[in-house]
């Protein structure tokens, strides 16, 4: 739907202009008034018009395109401290597959500066080609700039897909490059797969409706498909060294005004210190701790395993713990091989966020917590009379070993 004037009946009161909240409208030489392009379609304007001449009008502007124009399964490599993300061989791994499943290529695109071991363990971990920018002055993630490359990269060579990893740039750059391109983006995913129906056409599953549900979407018109995966949904598969790709360098992009300028980068040292995704061992707490004095317990738990305290929504919410190490729908997904839940009931939400876990052991007094269902082993009892017993325990342990 499209916001028009019916010229013959506009009678250049200005009342539209003065009520547009974005600026849209002006008037022609002919004293008659007109909405440009920036209009938001908000419909400010139809109900104060005092002649009615302003009206909602059905457009047909229905893209058609060559799908068969678009071919391969392209993955963007974030990087950061000039090498790859994690998330970025998780994802290789599923472009991996989908290609297969479509004769298709595996390709790569890599902004900034890497060695030429990193470009080799793109290819030897899935890639079949590195389309790669070597230019120090992009090592820090710019969003202009980065979304323009990309966006390039993408109308040149028509990949059928493009996968992003659901990182904090990640989820900034994914929405700008599909606005550009005009075409659907499905965020957050955590399945991805071919159509039965269709190998080129691409099936991605999502968290809906709070996390209640879980929905397939499918673009089925618009290229390239994109999507967003968490980090730690997939797994990294097993590097193949003996596998052949070529190296693509980039032209320098002929890059139009940059409206953004990095003043200043500052760490975050809390976030830094823990890093929950990376993890092999996990203590995570929840409502069912009680207080902030037992939930304060699992720093010792963590100090004494080699691993690191997370949370559900609850506890952050009660200000126990920042956001960073918050693990769900809402927070973050993560794989260690042991996760350890105190007093976590196990909403829908939650697990999303360990479904990817070796390990989970849950310590839990309701007996019919939902966390149960998905945990490997359980205890079934007060958080607050186990942890100490538990820690204790395995004081004692390493007491001996020592």
């Amino acid at each position: 739907m499209a916001i028009v004037v019916q010229k013959e009946n506009c009678i250049g009161c200005g009342a539209c202009i003065s009520i547009c909240p974005v600026g849209a409208i002006e008037f022609e030489a002919n004293g008659k008034a007109e909405i440009g392009e920036n209009c938001i379609a908000c419909g400010a304007c139809i109900s104060e018009c005092p002649v009615k001449c302003i009206i909602r009008e059905q457009v047909n502007n229905r893209l058609i395109i060559d799908l068969d124009s678009y071919k391969n399964i392209w993955v963007y490599i974030e990087c950061e401290k000039n090498r790859p993300k994690n998330v970025a061989y998780e994802l290789l791994g599923v472009a991996r597959r989908l290609a297969d499943a479509s004769g298709e290529e595996c390709v790569a695109i890599v902004i900034g500066g890497l060695s030429q071991k990193y470009l080799q363990d793109l290819i030897a971990n899935g890639a079949d080609k590195v389309y790669y920018l070597e230019n120090n002055n992009y090592l820090e993630y710019n969003t202009e700039i980065y979304t323009q490359v990309v966006t390039d990269l993408v109308k040149e060579h028509k990949p059928n897909a493009l996968l992003i990893g659901a990182t904090v740039n990640g989820r900034d750059l994914a929405p700008r490059i599909a606005g550009r391109l005009k075409t659907g983006l499905c965020a957050d995913c955590t399945a991805i797969d071919n159509s039965a129906e269709e190998a080129k056409l691409i099936e991605w599953t999502r968290p809906a409706f709070g996390g209640n549900i879980m929905a397939t979407i499918v673009c089925p018109e618009h290229r390239p498909q994109m999507g967003s995966v968490r980090p730690k949904v997939f797994p990294v598969s097993r590097a193949d060294y003996s596998r052949k790709g070529e190296i693509i360098l980039i032209k320098e992009p002929n890059l139009q005004d940059n409206l953004v300028k990095i003043l200043e980068t500052i760490v975050d040292i809390s976030a830094e210190r823990v890093n929950i995704q990376d993890a092999e061992i996990i203590c995570a707490g929840g409502r069912g701790m009680g207080n902030k004095e037992t939930f304060e317990q699992l720093y010792t738990l963590a100090d004494l395993l080699g691993g690191v305290v997370a949370g559900s929504r609850a506890v952050v919410e009660s200000g126990w713990l920042e956001h960073h190490a918050q693990v769900g729908q809402s927070g973050v997904t993560v794989g260690p091989k042991v996760y350890f839940a105190f007093g976590i009931s196990g909403a829908i939400q939650h697990l999303a966020g360990i479904n990817a876990c070796d390990m989970i052991i849950a310590i839990n007094k309701d007996a019919n917590a939902p966390i149960f269902k998905a945990a490997d082993y359980g205890i079934v009892g007060d958080v607050q009379k186990i942890l100490p017993i538990l820690i204790e325990k395995i004081r004692a342990i390493k007491v001996e070993q020592e």
